[in-house]
């Protein structure tokens, strides 16, 4: 059930079990932001750092930002399924929060790492089926053979191209120790998709989180606004 406070709690109910959500939530609710956390094999939460800050950069701008745990995480239940569970997973909390706020919100998906790969999915299935969101934003993207994160096994990661008809923002850090910055070039040059890269930022962007929220605040329409304002 959800409180009036800024940040609230609250379930839906996926393919394998509970999906537990935090929320962050403006003052008056104009849009959907669905936020996903990197890997929950590697110690990924919905408390992540970079999930939190583009949760409450979606929320400044009008942005009800839902930040689900990921199956196996926290009160969420189930096993990790490699993004294809996941997937499923986060189209039934867009469903659950389209029927609670109304289906006609505007709807912008944010990732990092692991959440961003996933996102990428969810946004070829949602334009596959008319409803595309309004913006994608992913950090730190799994692309590619990537590398373990505190010495876990490495990655291979099989990441679609962004549908034509979504506005995407790639952002990325020049010394990614997880996902080297070729992988994402070499993912994005293909679409001639414009890519952003943070000077000295790493996998995590420690010291760097201030350039995400205003990347995110420059480039994402506010959910009352048009994107085409």
């Amino acid at each position: 059930m959800l409180r009036t406070a800024s940040t609230s709690s609250a379930f839906a109910q996926g393919a394998a079990g509970q999906i537990e959500i935090q929320i962050d939530l403006p003052a008056e609710v104009r849009g959907i932001a669905l936020v996903c956390h990197p890997h929950p094999l590697f110690g990924g939460t919905n408390t992540n750092k970079v999930a939190t800050t583009l949760a409450r950069a979606f929320r400044e701008l009008g942005y009800a930002a839902l930040r689900p745990n990921f199956r196996g995480v926290g009160k969420s239940e189930g096993w990790h399924d490699r993004g294809e569970g996941e997937t499923d997973d986060m189209l039934a909390v867009l469903d659950w929060a389209r029927a609670y706020w109304g289906e006609g919100l505007p709807v912008v998906l944010g990732g990092f790492s692991f959440g961003a790969y996933v996102l990428a999915r969810l946004a070829v299935r949602l334009a596959a089926a008319d409803s595309p969101p309004r913006h994608l934003v992913l950090v730190g993207m799994a692309t590619g053979m990537t590398r373990g994160i505190g010495g876990g096994s490495a990655r291979r990661y099989g990441t679609p191209a962004v549908p034509e008809n979504v506005s995407a923002l790639v952002i990325h850090g020049e010394t990614d120790e997880t996902v080297p910055l070729s992988n994402v070039l070499a993912w994005a040059r293909s679409q001639k998709l414009p890519l952003i890269v943070v000077p000295g930022a790493d996998h995590f962007f420690h010291g760097n989180l201030g350039h995400i929220r205003n990347w995110v605040s420059r480039n994402v329409a506010p959910a009352g606004m048009d994107a085409a304002e």
